[in-house]
């Protein structure tokens, strides 16, 4: 069997190589690239010898043997390039946020119905985390009973000095809400098992950047679903003697049992990533995730053959940005009802 193709184009974030990595071990193969940044394109193309650059993006988007376009281009032109794709028969994988106003989620959504393109976000801090990946295994197994409420966490180094230009551009990133806690509100609707939700609260804030006006570094929501809540923090405050990027914690509070996730270090604690703490009846545990098979990759691949939504259903990955553009639109419309 041929193996499917893909191709890239945009190439802004680094989350594009975790896109990539997750195709390429599906069995999947990667043979073009688009960016307009020969600076970036430099950099990028030596991990990839077997994909080309092209000069002109609708070499791309007219090769009919490409079915699925991966994009990390900037934020707030995820959108267009994931219509475009979809008008060209291609299904899509975008970086997270995959939009970064209503009037993209409207225009993607319309042209998803239209054509039955795939459009999936990756959520990275779900579907890349293998403890988070064996926490929704536990839950849809009952180990905790009823999930009641989630509390996320995501802090993320500045580097403020290593950031482009658009970075601190609210135009181009969206918001602190739009652009990070999506992560969280994806997180929220998959273990509470929710299709929609409320948000309750939300509220952003330039704690510590004058020099940057157009950056928000703080930000966080309180939502619910009617039966559960959930609480998400997100901001750029991690210390530089942190050893990695963040800190990033999901705490799962359910009717028969509790879990936390460390995700991406136990600080002062157990070496490594992926740590997940349960406590039920019988006591309290440490499961070791090493094992644990992350499978968006092998899912997505199978969702573009069969036509089917293994990997994530289609509404919940546009509820979950719905959710963060509400929360960022409440965030918004509270400062200037302070002002």
């Amino acid at each position: 069997m041929t193996a499917p193709r893909f191709a890239v184009i945009g190439i802004n974030h680094d989350h594009i190589f975790g896109q990539i990595r997750f195709m390429l071990e599906a069995g999947a193969e990667f043979v073009a690239f688009f960016a307009k940044e020969d600076e970036l394109a430099q950099a990028f193309a030596p991990h990839y010898p077997q994909a080309k650059r092209v000069a002109d993006v609708r070499e791309i988007l007219e090769d009919r043997s490409i079915v699925l376009i991966l994009s990390a281009a900037i934020p707030a032109d995820r959108a267009d390039i994931a219509i475009a794709a979809m008008r060209h028969g291609k299904d899509v994988m975008l970086d997270k946020p995959g939009m970064t106003t209503f009037e993209q989620l409207d225009a993607v959504r319309k042209v998803q119905a239209e054509t039955g393109r795939i459009v999936s976000i990756l959520y990275s801090e779900h579907f890349e985390t293998a403890c988070t990946v064996e926490a929704g295994n536990l839950v849809q197994a009952g180990a905790i009973g009823e999930v009641i409420h989630t509390t996320g966490i995501g802090p993320h180094r500045l580097r403020k000095s290593q950031r482009p230009t658009w970075f601190f551009d609210r135009a181009h990133y969206g918001g602190v809400l739009i652009d990070i806690a999506s992560h969280q509100c994806e997180q929220f609707l998959f273990f509470t098992g929710a299709k929609d939700a409320e948000i309750l609260s939300a509220s952003t804030a330039n704690r510590a950047n004058p020099d940057k006006p157009g950056l928000e570094d703080y930000g966080d929501i309180h939502l619910t679903t009617g039966k559960a809540t959930g609480y998400i923090r997100v901001d750029w405050f991690t210390p530089d003697g942190l050893p990695t990027w963040g800190d990033g914690r999901l705490f799962i509070v359910g009717t028969e049992g509790t879990i936390e996730l460390r995700k991406y270090l136990d600080i002062e604690g157990k070496q490594g990533t992926d740590h997940l703490f349960l406590t039920d009846k019988k006591g309290t545990r440490y499961i070791d995730c090493s094992k644990t098979e992350r499978p968006y990759g092998r899912q997505l691949l199978a969702d573009i053959r069969d036509r089917t939504e293994t990997a994530m259903s289609q509404e919940h990955c546009f509820k979950a940005m719905e959710l963060a553009l509400k929360a960022q639109a409440f965030a918004d419309a509270a400062k200037q009802k302070r002002a």
